[in-house]
Order: C-alpha cells, then structure tokens, then sequence
C-alpha cells in the first residue's frame, strides 16, 4: 500500500474511532444507557484499534 494511502485508510480508520467514542459517551451520559449498545461500541472500537495499530 502507498503511504499517502495508508496514511489516509489510518486516518479514516481513528475518525471511525472518534466518532464511535462519542456514540459511546452519549450513550454512557443518558438517564438508562443501554447495556448492549455499550459493549457493542467497545467492541467496535476496540477491533478498530486493533487495525489502526496494525497498519
């Protein structure tokens, strides 16, 4: 893969990560968050950590 296009698969990848950790603070500041949906996020940042760290 070409650098400038790792570089911007990465960044797209931690703007996905961004954008899932915001999910998971609003869903973590309501009256009755939701279980499910929590772990869900994690799990879907976490894979996305993962792949961040191996490109």
């Amino acid at each position: 893969m070409a650098s400038s296009a790792a570089t911007s698969h990465v960044n797209a990848l931690e703007n996905k990560h961004a954008g899932l950790e915001a999910q998971l603070r609003e869903e973590m500041a309501r009256p009755a968050p939701d279980t499910a949906t929590i772990q869900a996020l994690k799990k879907q940042k976490l894979r996305l950590k993962e792949e961040i760290t191996r490109a």
